[in-house]
């Protein structure tokens, strides 16, 4: 059973007095990341993995973590410079096939955290302490993810678009009334569910289909 966001932040208190004095990147990034995709209630050995290797223009690297089509992370002992661990996040995205492309980039040491979200643009900072109050921001390791939609979203327009065309080429080959419009409604949720996270994992009816 999912947990409530209730039970989230309360374990977000946990890990966060519980990591304060964590320092070395060697010695404790995994167990670091296993134990917060754990206050969302996720194994993490389920999703994503670490030292995930990648070629990119000659050179062999290792992703830190990347958990495909959600995100990556780069992991750096406390202090060190984290523009440089963005950059070098940024590196590996030739070496990562398109169909497994991530939303988000995370780089880390420890105190600090920095989100960017590439599908928005969205950056978002805050302190280990701050976690909790921030827990929003990593929802989308719990399948929660911030979605903006516009009043005339031209992606809607062409979805509804396409869906009336389904309908009419369905009548137009005998399927009509209640089971026709039933049908529709639960095609509209399959992708619904999928498009949102409610589905895991992810894309699993579009890769169905």
């Amino acid at each position: 059973m999912p947990l409530s966001w209730n039970e989230i932040r309360t374990r977000a208190v946990t890990f966060s007095h519980d990591w304060k004095d964590a320092v070395d990147e060697n010695a404790d990034a995994k167990t670091f990341w296993d134990e917060l995709f754990q206050v969302f209630g996720v194994k993490r050995r389920r999703v994503a993995t670490f030292e995930h290797r990648v070629k990119s223009d000659g050179k062999r690297g290792f992703i830190d973590l990347l958990w495909k089509k959600v995100v990556l992370i780069e992991h750096k002992s406390k202090g060190k410079d984290l523009k440089r661990a963005h950059a070098q996040a940024t590196d590996y995205f030739p070496g990562i096939k398109d169909a497994d492309l991530p939303r988000y980039i995370i780089v880390c040491d420890f105190e600090n955290f920095k989100i960017y979200d590439l599908e928005t643009d969205e950056q978002t900072e805050f302190k280990l302490k701050d976690l909790p109050n921030n827990i929003l921001s990593l929802g989308f390791i719990a399948g929660v993810e911030k979605r903006e939609y516009k009043e005339q979203d031209p992606v809607n327009e062409d979805a509804a678009q396409a869906l009336g065309k389904l309908h009419d080429e369905l009548k137009a080959v005998g399927y009509e009334g209640h089971e026709l419009e039933v049908y529709l409604v639960r095609l509209l949720f399959c992708l619904f569910a999928d498009d949102t996270g409610i589905f895991v994992p992810r894309d699993i009816f579009y890769d169905y289909i």
